[in-house]
């Protein structure tokens, strides 16, 4: 008799499936944590797509033989300059403007000399080999050639003792000191990473006590979101108050950090009155909060709240980082709606086209993205040490390596300061929403591409028909500039662009009175042709000092007549607020 197998149902089938997704889920999770949130499939995916078309490309494997054979001469010919000079001559090759490593006199004395020389050049190979190999995907090339400069970073003469002259006359100035102080060092940090201590430091700066002081109450809160206003500190203010919405991934006092450069009290003192939205610290109970969520209870319900303390009053909308990415949805959604409560909107270091958003991307494919879901699945938001270590690993020398040989090995600590105890007084991301985050707009870039859902329905950028003032700076690793300015493709009415000098934090952060700082700033009226990034570079002039009195001059040009200050809120506390204590 044959055997007939019997059809097994569709809730069994729907059942067993879903039991395996859980558990291939539960897998990755816990690989995730191994790997600090990296997906060794993308990377595996990335080498196996340059190897093999490097393996089939006999003309480029010619060329890097010929590049090496050069650089051996180069070295050769360099060893020799060395010999008849006794020890000392101009390099055979220089490092890039961005690497300090090798800038000390000793690094150019003899064996150094050769050492770190002997390092370029095996550096500047290695980036040949893993770029311009015909047939293998941007994304793909991106990544190997990161990956391997993160590798031979490792491995940097600078990094050990016994290659870095500026560590062994450490030593010898101080006896072996240093190491003592470094071993300190080490387990110190050790003690507080274990403990999820603040670094060395940071307990100094202290949210409401001598960072975030700025006078003001709390005049809103709700599940995600409280809302300050700041104390006037003039007789008179303009009539439109100014809302900023600071990024979530960090805490808001990066724009209220010491008096002397606060940009909260900065704008109280030139006659605004400002609203800051203070984020909630979420945790496992919010992994459903989404992007949505944010822009209902923060900007939304800011802008609800300061309609009853101001009524009948415009507002200037301004946003940083990711904020400035809500603020915008926010802004296109209520163009799209007619709903015309802002007076303008600034983006500070905020990015709307996420088509070229820079090195970050570098942890943001299909396979990245999954794993991070599947991560976050498992415990409900994404942690801020999983966020910080991605980071940390786009300025490596700078974040990592330079601070572990200073701290480590020549036994030194860097002062803290307030803009340092920030950046590590950190926050968690909900699953949803920082999901929903990484697909839609980095991903996909649905926002720039007329997708993003708002309330049902998509939203578009050039539904951005009030005044818009744009910010990049020139070093950013987060948002960098030309990503920046590609508001200018989308934004409708009147565009000013500024680029200010420093990177992501510091180039925000810009107090007056440092002579260090520059920038440079055009506006395009409505109708007026595009400019792109490189030649509005060339052709915009650069101002000394900082950028904050330009921007504040464009908020009061944009402003009405002088009116008295509004009546504080129902106060529910003082400033700071809560929130920004929840750790």
């Amino acid at each position: 008799m044959t055997q007939t197998s019997l059809p097994v149902p569709d809730e069994e089938i729907d059942s067993a499936s879903l039991m395996a997704l859980e558990a291939d889920r539960l897998v990755h999770a816990y690989a995730a944590r191994a790997t600090f949130g990296l997906s060794p499939a993308a990377i595996g995916l990335a080498f196996t797509d340059w190897w093999l078309h490097l393996a089939g490309s006999p003309g480029k494997q010619a060329e890097l033989v010929r590049k090496a054979a050069r650089k051996w001469i180069r070295f050769a010919d360099y060893l020799g300059r060395v010999a008849q000079s006794g020890g000392t001559c101009p390099g055979c090759i220089v490092p890039l403007p961005q690497d300090t490593r090798f800038r000390a006199p000793e690094w150019m004395q003899w064996p150094f000399n050769v050492i770190h020389q002997a390092f370029l050049l095996q550096q500047q190979w290695w980036h040949n080999a893993t770029t311009a190999v015909h047939g293998v995907s941007r994304h793909h090339e991106d990544v190997v050639n990161y990956t391997m400069r993160q590798l031979l970073d490792i491995w940097a003469p600078s990094n050990f003792p016994w290659t870095n002259p500026e560590v062994l006359r450490a030593t010898r100035e101080q006896f072996g000191l240093n190491f003592l102080n470094g071993a300190e060092n080490l387990v110190e940090d050790a003690r507080r990473a274990a403990l999820g201590q603040p670094p060395v430091g940071a307990e100094a700066f202290v949210p409401g006590r001598n960072v975030a002081i700025t006078p003001g109450k709390v005049v809103m809160r709700n599940r995600l979101a409280e809302l300050i206003q700041y104390s006037p500190a003039t007789p008179s203010v303009h009539a439109e108050p100014v809302l900023i919405v600071p990024a979530w991934i960090m805490k808001y006092y990066i724009l209220d950090l010491s008096p002397a450069n606060s940009l909260a009290r900065y704008l109280v003192e030139r006659g605004h009155t400002v609203f800051m939205i203070s984020w909630k610290n979420p945790g496992p109970a919010d992994r459903d909060l989404s992007m949505d969520d944010y822009r209902r209870f923060g900007p939304m319900a800011a802008l609800d709240a300061i309609g009853r303390i101001a009524p009948q009053r415009k507002v200037h909308g301004v946003g940083y980082c990711l904020g400035g990415t809500l603020a915008a949805i926010a802004a296109a959604a209520m163009g799209r709606d007619r709903d015309e409560r802002l007076a303008t909107l600034t983006l500070l270091a905020a990015q709307v086209d996420f088509e070229e958003a820079g090195e970050l991307t570098l942890f943001i494919d299909d396979s990245q993205v999954s794993l991070l879901e599947d991560m976050m699945a498992a415990q409900g938001f994404l942690d801020t040490r999983q966020m910080a270590g991605a980071f940390q690993l786009l300025r490596s020398n700078d974040l990592i390596w330079s601070r572990r040989v200073r701290e480590y090995l020549l036994g030194a600590r860097a002062p803290m300061t307030d803009l340092m105890a920030w950046n590590a007084d950190a926050t968690r991301m909900p699953y949803a929403m920082h999901s929903e985050y990484l697909r839609s707009l980095f991903l996909n870039n649905d926002l720039a591409e007329g997708r993003y859902p708002v309330d049902g329905r998509p939203v578009a950028l050039h539904d951005l028909r009030i005044p818009v003032f744009a910010v990049g700076t020139e070093r950013d690793h987060v948002a960098p500039w030309h990503s920046v300015y590609k508001i200018a493709l989308h934004a409708d009415g009147d565009l000013t662009f500024l680029l200010a000098s420093g990177g992501h934090n510091a180039g925000i952060v810009s107090e007056p009175g440092s002579d260090r700082r520059h920038y440079r700033v055009t506006t395009r009226p409505r109708g007026a042709s595009y400019v792109d990034p490189g030649t509005w570079a060339e052709r915009t002039p650069e101002h000394g000092g900082s950028w904050w009195p330009e921007w504040q001059a464009w908020l009061a040009a944009h402003s009405s007549a002088q009116v008295p200050p509004p009546a504080m809120g129902e106060a529910l506390g003082d400033a700071p607020g809560t929130y920004v204590l929840q750790k």
